[in-house]
């Protein structure tokens, strides 16, 4: 029950964070700290041995160090190359590469999705709250992409898989 909620929880704060991501075009800092540092009740609450924790955890460190590689070359922002490791904490080594693909795969669709949008439509049509990306020379988003690969990856995490199969679309 308890795992639930605190899963439950991450879930909508990583939707939070997507939304932020649109409107701001950040992740805020206490943001991704608190997504980190709800793994902590959620690791003690779920009864894995220290084997699987600590696969999270290492998965959590390599994510760290590739994320902010990518930010050190500007592929990332700070608040995504964040956010990456504190998710990679939740989702561990088993469903890494499916969150991966999914996380790449959907970046690119909202990277081709924001070029689209500015070639073909002035920016002062679009909403105030979705508006931020779609300005000329505006980064990327990657929060929703990051949040899109938490929902098609969960399933395989022992953190996300009870409360994504209580939401309905995920069976």
């Amino acid at each position: 029950m308890i795992l639930t909620i605190l899963g439950g929880l991450f879930l909508a704060l990583c939707v939070f964070a997507a939304l932020h991501d649109v409107n701001r075009l950040t992740i805020p800092n206490w943001l991704n700290l608190t997504l980190a540092v709800l793994f902590i009740p959620a690791a003690f609450v779920s009864g894995l041995p220290l084997e699987i924790l600590g696969g999270h955890l290492l998965a959590a460190l390599c994510a760290f160090v590739i994320a902010f590689a990518l930010f050190a070359f500007n592929v990332f922002g700070g608040g995504d190359a964040k956010m990456i490791p504190a998710v990679m904490l939740w989702l561990g080594p088993n469903v890494a590469f499916e969150f991966l693909f999914a996380m790449a795969i959907a970046g690119g669709a909202c990277a081709l999705l924001i070029l689209l949008v500015r070639k073909t439509m002035p920016v002062e049509v679009l909403p105030g709250a979705v508006r931020a990306p779609f300005e000329e020379k505006a980064g990327v988003p990657y929060g929703v992409a990051i949040a899109i690969g938490v929902f098609v990856a969960g399933a395989g995490s022992p953190f996300l898989s009870g409360v994504l199969r209580q939401i309905s679309f995920f069976g």
